[in-house]
């Protein structure tokens, strides 16, 4: 049993081909995904998949990246979050790589998530590029720690990685282990600890090898965690079992299909 543990099935990409993604799913062993939100705007769109849905799980959040948006309170988010299908707050962080400027917008934005998972007891899904510093300082400085959660798609440092784990994070890895110029992340992947570890697609994007430049989905998880295993010199079933467990430890209040 596997679970993409980030995944963007309300984009048009996967969402027109819905019933077909899920039994891609089902046929490669993948038995539970999360779907998160970027935008207040389509956050229905991401519940009523998790409604539809038994093993499909959402979470409420608004993108870095996400500009021109509706912003969300602290009150605001708890209130969506108390959604029984909704298990985290996210996606959220800091990226610098695409945008540039005065980005304190971006950092107010990081807080009053944080601050939300913290008064809904859901984990926080974080995403940092290029804005690593900023990330930790102020997950460390608005006590991230209280709550823990995952840093997502992770292609950070392993030192990196470690002050993460210090805060209560998981590290999750996505198709980007699986590329041949990924040397420092696959040395990362090789070194967390197996308790700390999570797999994604990330999908509609980056997908893995052997599917790198298509469409993402989460039955290629599978390809993340076969890699992460080869790497680790350990069986996928051992993958397999771990990132499961970490995924149901984590979103606690998600549970498991029978």
């Amino acid at each position: 049993m596997l679970v993409d543990s980030h995944c963007h099935l309300n984009f048009p990409d996967l969402a027109t081909n819905l019933p077909a993604v899920l039994q891609a799913m089902r046929d490669n062993g993948v038995d539970h995904a999360l779907c998160i939100g970027v935008t207040l705007e389509k956050f229905p769109q991401v519940l009523a998949i998790a409604e539809q849905h038994d093993h499909i799980y959402a979470t409420v959040g608004i993108h870095p990246d996400s500009e021109n948006v509706q912003e969300a309170t602290v009150e605001q988010l708890v209130a969506l979050a108390g959604h029984p299908k909704v298990v985290g707050i996210g996606e959220t962080g800091l990226d610098y790589f695409r945008l540039t400027g005065d980005l304190e917008w971006q950092r107010e934005r990081f807080r009053t998530h944080i601050r939300a998972a913290i008064a809904s007891g859901k984990p926080l899904v974080i995403h940092t590029r290029n804005a690593a510093e900023d990330t930790l300082r102020i997950m460390r400085e608005e006590g991230a720690d209280r709550i823990g959660g995952v840093m997502h798609c992770f292609t950070e440092s392993q030192e990196v990685a470690e002050q993460a784990m210090e805060l209560g994070f998981y590290i999750s890895m996505s198709g980007i282990v699986t590329f041949k110029n990924a040397g420092a992340l696959k040395e990362v992947a090789k070194n967390i600890p197996l308790d700390r570890l999570l797999v994604e697609t990330d999908s509609p994007y980056l997908a893995p090898i052997p599917y790198r430049g298509k469409t993402n989905q989460p039955a290629y998880v599978k390809h993340v965690a076969e890699h992460v295993a080869e790497l680790r010199g350990i069986s996928l079933e051992e993958v397999a079992v771990a990132t499961t467990r970490n995924f149901f430890r984590l979103f606690s209040q998600a549970q498991p299909c029978n």
